[in-house]
């Protein structure tokens, strides 16, 4: 049950379309039908839509095209929210669609979605902004990018404005201080984080990535820099995870 369905169910009742006593099996039924077992291989969350406002989302790379499908079909059925596969194939994509043809697929992302909320109201003022360090990066940026628009956000993107070249960054000051949350990712040494960091009020989420040469680490170098930031309000995620970093800064762009 989605906080829609909820909604509608309690307000069937209150105009006394539901009795009293359907109402109360429908709603006691929440903790049984949360968790769907699929298989061997899954079981699906179907309370996190309720909870978190997001249906669960699938982490495609490890898992079959067969187990992927059938874990999304899922989700479709009993959820109302978009929908979004991580780190997936284009292999695993091409199965989906037999199933879910409406299904999206982001080869920059490596995600498949189903945008399946189209009044979705994205205030123009509240604007979370994206920043990459090398086009190399825009892999993991363009998965924050995708997953804090979908779930319900403006969103705003530069790349290729690392320290490197660093009048780049300065072309978009304007664009940093009226943004709501600036995400940075950057891969090498992941200087940008600090500097973006010492140049605005607001939360920086910084995304590492294992983009780099031999001492970078794949990803631990660009991770150690961005975690002992001299910057004030650089928070950091793990190495490569644009997937968190949208989350997160789409849950802190909803409390401003």
């Amino acid at each position: 049950m989605t906080e829609k369905n909820l909604q509608e169910l309690l307000q069937n009742y209150k105009v006394g379309k539901v009795s009293e006593n359907d109402a109360l099996a429908q709603l006691k039924n929440l903790s049984i039908d949360t968790v769907e077992e699929i298989g061997n291989f899954a079981s699906v969350d179907h309370a996190r839509e309720l909870r978190q406002g997001f249906p669960e989302v699938i982490f495609a790379a490890g898992k079959t095209k067969e187990q992927v499908r059938e874990i999304f079909k899922s989700l479709v059925k009993k959820s109302s929210g978009n929908l979004i596969a991580t780190r997936a194939s284009f292999e695993q994509y091409n199965f989906l669609l037999e199933e879910v043809p409406d299904a999206k697929f982001d080869k920059t992302a490596r995600m498949i979605y189903l945008e399946r909320d189209k009044n979705i109201q994205r205030d123009p003022d509240k604007k979370i902004l994206i920043l990459s360090a090398g086009t190399s990066d825009m892999p993991v940026a363009e998965e924050a990018r995708l997953t804090a628009y979908l779930w319900g956000n403006t969103v705003q993107s530069f790349y290729d404005c690392g320290v490197a070249g660093i009048h780049r960054l300065f072309a978009h000051l304007k664009d940093i201080e009226t943004a709501n949350v600036v995400i940075v990712v950057a891969g090498m040494e992941g200087a940008l984080a600090s500097v973006v960091g010492g140049l605005t009020d607001k939360p920086v989420i910084a995304v590492p990535t294992s983009v780099g040469y031999g001492a970078s680490f794949n990803g631990l170098a660009a991770l150690l820099a961005m975690l002992n930031s001299c910057a004030a309000g650089v928070a950091t995620v793990n190495i490569d995870n644009g997937f968190g970093a949208g989350v997160l800064a789409s849950k802190i762009n909803k409390l401003c």
